[in-house]
């Protein structure tokens, strides 16, 4: 007569029992192992019992007891922005394709959380790692971030990171740089030549490339902003909201206004209006990224569109390739779309 539990889930330990082996043999023969196998008849053994007890077993005690789990991790700073979400639907389309779930963590724009989190996700035994997101320009930060990163490689995982290559992994590379000056080019083209930017962060590596590059094609072109029309933020749409409202209560009269992402445009936009000035009639805007929400804002809003879900999958395929013994780059070009909140001057 088979051995029913009295009540409450049917444990491992009941299963070796009932099979009159081991525990360990027990695990071994439901779960898998990295390293050792099991009798053939004893496997059979443990199985008749779990099966007359009904046992179902912890898929991630499987996975882990393989050596790995089924599972990758997305570290990203703003679960709400809809950049990193595009990004985070591409590494989830390509994650199901290898039979993986992910699993999505922030750091609320605190990239001090990143090394804690990638240090969790290797006790956990996380799959693979992709990280994305532009880094900051803090030795101390990225060096932590690069040992965490180590220790994860070390312990049998794979990472892949998107924005610049300064952590020694593979890395999917965004072209900021030259996205932003053809923005410029193209803004310049229309018939504008007073420009204002919202910087963003000064640390902010993403921020700075794309404001240089932005200058750099100014600069050429004979049209370089006054000092006072380049406002610093932070990397949000209020950051956008705050910056836009300086620049147009303390800056110098500007055409355009260039801020180095979409989520900041839209703050900027919606600054304007709260100041009674008109997008695209008294001042135009653009942004970078082209994120999805923009198909929602009036007038629609011209930027550099980034590929993002394309970006997602890159970067998770790249997480997943077999390892190499240098850090490999993918290139991922922007392209300039330009709408109503810049029309053509004069």
């Amino acid at each position: 007569m088979a051995s029913t539990p009295s009540h409450g889930p049917v444990t491992l330990s009941q299963v070796a029992r009932e099979a009159g082996v081991s525990l360990a043999t027990a695990s071994r023969a439901i779960n898998g192992s990295a390293n050792r196998t099991v009798r053939e008849d004893l496997r059979q053994r443990v199985l008749e019992a779990a099966a007359r007890l009904q046992y179902s077993p912890d898929a991630n005690a499987q996975a882990m007891a393989r050596g790995r789990t089924t599972w990758l991790g997305l570290i990203v700073h703003d679960i709400a922005d809809p950049y990193f979400s595009s990004i985070a639907a591409g590494v989830g389309l390509a994650s199901e394709r290898q039979g993986l779930t992910m699993t999505l963590s922030s750091t609320q724009h605190d990239v001090a959380r990143e090394p804690g989190i990638v240090e969790l996700l290797t006790r956990q035994r996380a799959r693979a790692i992709v990280v994305a997101g532009g880094r900051r320009d803090d030795d101390d930060v990225n060096d932590r971030m690069r040992e965490a990163l180590a220790g994860f490689k070390r312990s049998g995982g794979t990472v892949a990171l998107v924005g610049q290559p300064l952590l020694d992994v593979d890395t999917v590379v965004i072209d900021n740089r030259a996205g932003a000056g053809d923005l410029a080019r193209a803004l310049h083209a229309h018939g504008y030549r007073r420009f204002g930017v919202l910087t963003g962060p000064p640390d902010h590596l993403t921020a700075r490339d794309r404001l240089a590059g932005f200058l750099e094609v100014l600069t050429e072109l004979g049209a370089t902003p006054d000092d006072a029309a380049l406002v610093p933020s932070e990397f949000t749409r209020d950051g956008g909201y705050e910056a836009m409202r300086r620049l147009l209560r303390n800056g110098p009269g500007v055409e355009v206004v260039f801020a180095v992402n979409d989520v900041m445009a839209v703050g900027a936009m919606a600054a304007a209006r709260d100041e009674g000035v008109r997008v695209p009639d008294d001042v135009a805007v653009a942004g970078f990224d082209d994120i999805t929400t923009l198909r929602d804002i009036t007038p629609a809003l011209s930027t550099v569109r980034v590929p993002l879900v394309d970006v997602g999958i890159a970067a998770t395929e790249l997480s997943l390739a077999a390892p190499s013994s240098e850090p490999r780059l993918v290139h991922v070009g922007a392209s300039v779309v330009l709408r109503e909140s810049t029309p053509p001057r004069g």
